[in-house]
C-alpha cells in the first residue's frame, strides 16, 4: 500500500489534538473521535471530520492512529463495543502512539495479524507544543508495509522518526527507557527546587542559574516554570507517570533488573496522586515536598530577591 491518505484518529487530548490538526494542515483526510465532544469540535474547526465512535472513524481508513493514555483504553478502542477492528479495512495499519508495556505491543501485533491488520508500535515524545508544530520524536517498530502506510502521517507529525526494527515491542521498549529518565528528571527537579526554596534561595533565581549550569536537564527547563508559577494545568498529568514508571518497574521485575532510582521517583508521583494531584500537571509532584517542609515554591518565586547576573 502506498502511504495512507485517509486517517482515522482516536484520542484528541493534549498530544493527539495537535497531531491530528497537523495531519489536516498537510492535506491528509482525517476523521477523529474522542470522549470529549469539545476536542472533536476543535478538529472539525481545523478542517477534519468528526466520528461518533472508534468504529466510525476506522470504517474507511487506510491508517488508524491511536493516542490514548493506557493499554486498556487502546484495547477498548480496537476491540470494545463499537471498536475499530471489526470494521477496519483488511490490510490497514494501526499506529499505536500511546505509551504501553512492550509486552502489550508484542501481543497486540499478534492479535492484529490474526485479524488481517498491521501494527506500527510508534510511541511519541516531545510534548503538546511539538505535537502542534509537527516536530515530535517517534520511536517506531513494525513491518515495512506498516511504515509505508504511516509514512505521510509520520513525515507530517515528526521531526525525527527512529526505525527500530520490524517487530512490535521495540518502539515501546525505547519509550519505556525514555519515560524512566523523564519521570526521574521531573521528580529530581521538584526535589532540587524545593530544597533550594527551603534553604532560603529564591527559586526563580535558582531556576535561572541551574538552567545554565551542569545540573540542568530538559525536564528541569520545561517543568520548573510550572512550579514557579503554581500552574497545574495538565500538559502531562501526575497519573501518567504513575502509569509509565509502573510500566518501567514491572519490566524490571520481569527481567530481574533492579531499578531503585525509578522506584523512588514512582513513589513521589504516587504520593502526589494520593494527595489529590493525580490529574494535575506532572510538575505538581513538587507539592509533596511543599507539604512535607511547609514551603510554597510559587509564593517564594514571587518574593523580591537578587537578580541572577552572568
Amino acid at each position: 500500500m502506498a502511504g495512507a491518505r485517509r486517517i482515522g484518529f482516536v484520542g484528541l487530548g493534549a498530544m493527539g489534538s495537535g497531531m491530528a490538526a497537523t495531519l489536516v494542515r498537510v492535506g491528509l483526510e482525517v476523521r477523529g473521535h474522542d470522549v470529549s465532544p469539545a476536542a472533536v469540535e476543535a478538529l472539525v474547526r481545523a478542517g477534519g471530520a468528526a466520528g461518533q465512535s472508534p468504529a466510525e472513524v476506522a470504517r474507511d481508513a487506510d491508517l488508524l492512529a491511536i493516542v490514548v493514555a493506557t493499554a486498556e483504553q487502546a484495547d477498548a478502542v480496537l476491540f470494545g463495543e463499537r471498536g475499530a477492528v471489526a470494521v477496519l479495512p483488511a490490510g490497514a495499519t494501526v499506529a499505536l502512539h500511546s505509551t504501553v508495556a512492550p509486552s502489550y505491543a508484542v501481543a497486540l501485533g499478534q492479535r492484529l495479524a490474526a485479524t488481517g491488520h498491521l501494527l506500527l508500535d510508534a510511541p511519541i515524545s516531545g510534548g503538546a507544543a511539538r505535537a502542534a508544530a509537527g516536530t515530535l520524536t517517534v520511536m517506531a517498530s513494525g513491518p515495512a508495509a506498516a511504515f509505508e502506510a504511516a509514512g505521510p502521517a509520520l513525515e507530517a507529525m515528526a521531526e525525527r522518526v527512529y526505525r527500530l526494527g520490524e517487530a512490535p515491542g521495540a518502539g515501546s521498549t525505547v519509550k519505556m527507557v525514555n519515560q524512566l529518565l523523564a519521570g526521574v528528571h521531573i521528580a529530581a527537579a521538584a526535589e532540587a527546587i524545593a530544597l533550594g526554596t527551603r534553604a532560603g534561595a529564591n527559586p526563580r533565581v535558582l531556576y535561572e542559574v541551574i538552567s545554565n549550569s551542569a545540573g540542568n536537564s530538559w525536564m528541569f527547563t520545561n517543568r520548573v516554570p510550572h512550579m514557579l508559577e503554581g500552574d497545574q494545568t495538565p500538559r502531562s498529568a501526575v497519573e501518567i507517570f504513575v502509569k509509565d514508571l509502573g510500566i518501567v518497574l514491572e519490566a524490571g521485575k520481569g527481567l530481574r533488573f533492579p531499578l531503585p532510582i525509578a522506584a523512588a521517583a514512582h513513589q513521589q508521583f504516587l504520593a502526589a496522586a494520593a494527595a489529590g494531584f493525580g490529574r494535575s500537571d506532572d510538575s505538581a509532584v513538587v507539592k509533596v515536598y511543599e507539604r512535607l517542609s511547609g514551603i510554597d515554591v510559587a509564593a517564594a518565586a514571587k518574593a523580591p530577591g537578587p537578580e541572577a547576573r552572568a
